[in-house]
């Protein structure tokens, strides 16, 4: 899109992703990556870590989906997307300002780790991964919370699916408690109805 800044981390994410659904069924996963530079001190002959860089990172739809149960805490993944400013007023009255990615691809990094990944079918016109404009789930309540939409802190103890999908199977809970059996997942919101995913995501594991 014109006038947006694109941009590529590697870094680590600080939580597993957040997985939620806006009232029309797009799924959105934001997380957190925090990325550290170094550079090479030629006096000293040493590498050294410059500050952290904590990025707030969203992506929509299948790949959200793909995304929920992929990446985990601490796993290191290569996001490229582009780069936004998001302006709002805290319940102080103050202004603010923060940087976050509107994801277009997002992976782990086999610098240090290996992974095996499965394919899962395309759907939606291959959209995967486009922001979803409208959909926008943060909207309601941006304006009284900070650091991250929807006042996530990117500090979680579980993965959390939040919204409601009626017809929706627990599909990705199933899946992600057999993964992570010691993990708390739980879905939030009305606990009468049935949350999960329609499609299949892939099965992707890192060794490192």
């Amino acid at each position: 899109m014109a006038g947006d800044t694109p941009i590529t981390v590697v870094g680590n994410l600080t939580a597993d992703p957040e997985l939620r659904f806006t009232p029309s069924g797009a799924a959105v996963a934001n997380f957190t990556v925090a990325s550290t530079p170094r550079t090479f001190d030629r006096q000293t002959n040493e590498w050294k870590d410059q500050d952290t860089l904590f990025l707030n990172c969203s992506v929509w739809r299948q790949a959200a989906e793909n995304a929920a149960e992929s990446l985990t805490r601490g796993m290191r993944v290569i996001v490229q997307g582009r780069l936004k400013a998001r302006s709002y007023e805290t319940r102080e009255g103050e202004k603010r300002t923060v940087f976050e990615i509107d994801v277009e691809e997002v992976g782990p990094s086999l610098r240090s780790a290996t992974a095996k990944v499965a394919k899962t079918s395309r759907s939606g016109g291959g959209q995967g991964f486009q922001s979803g404009g409208g959909d926008d789930p943060w909207a309601s309540n941006q304006g009284s919370q900070g650091g991250r939409p929807g006042g996530c802190s990117g500090r979680r103890p579980g993965r959390r699916l939040v919204g409601r999908q009626p017809g929706r199977r627990l599909g990705l809970l199933g899946r992600l408690h057999r993964r992570h059996p010691g993990r708390p997942v739980r879905p939030l919101g009305d606990t009468g109805r049935r949350l999960g995913l329609q499609r299949r995501a892939p099965v992707l594991t890192t060794h490192g």
